[in-house]
């Protein structure tokens, strides 16, 4: 009986590491495949950035690279909704110019218009 539980166990145990091996292939093929996607985003990436710089010469893309074209962007992003923003002030800032031109032509208006 004990030899049947020893048996038993350890077809227990073998089973269990089929499972872990089975789970360790399906883990390393889903890195594999993470890696593969991350090589892709970066070459698209530099494409986008830089198309010359990510041209069909082969050539691996660093990392830092991308990293410094990303950040770029992010700078020049920023740079651009800050230049917005004082448009858009100085936008504001002539039309409420204009709505007191317009009524002070209005009241002159009138005031001509009363003179006569």
């Amino acid at each position: 009986q004990v030899e049947e539980e020893l048996e038993a166990a350890c077809a227990r145990q073998a089973g269990q590491l089929r499972e872990m091996g089975r789970r360790e292939r399906l883990l390393r093929a889903d890195l594999r495949r993470a890696g593969e996607q991350l090589e892709s985003f970066k070459t698209q990436v530099m494409q986008v950035c830089s198309p010359s710089a990510a041209g069909s010469t082969g050539k691996s893309i660093m990392e830092q690279q991308v990293i410094e074209k990303v950040r770029q962007i992010c700078d020049e992003n920023q740079q651009s909704h800050e230049r917005e923003k004082r448009l858009q002030d100085e936008l504001s800032s002539r039309l409420t110019k204009e709505k007191e031109v317009s009524a002070n032509i209005e009241v002159l208006k009138n005031s001509l218009w009363e003179l006569q």
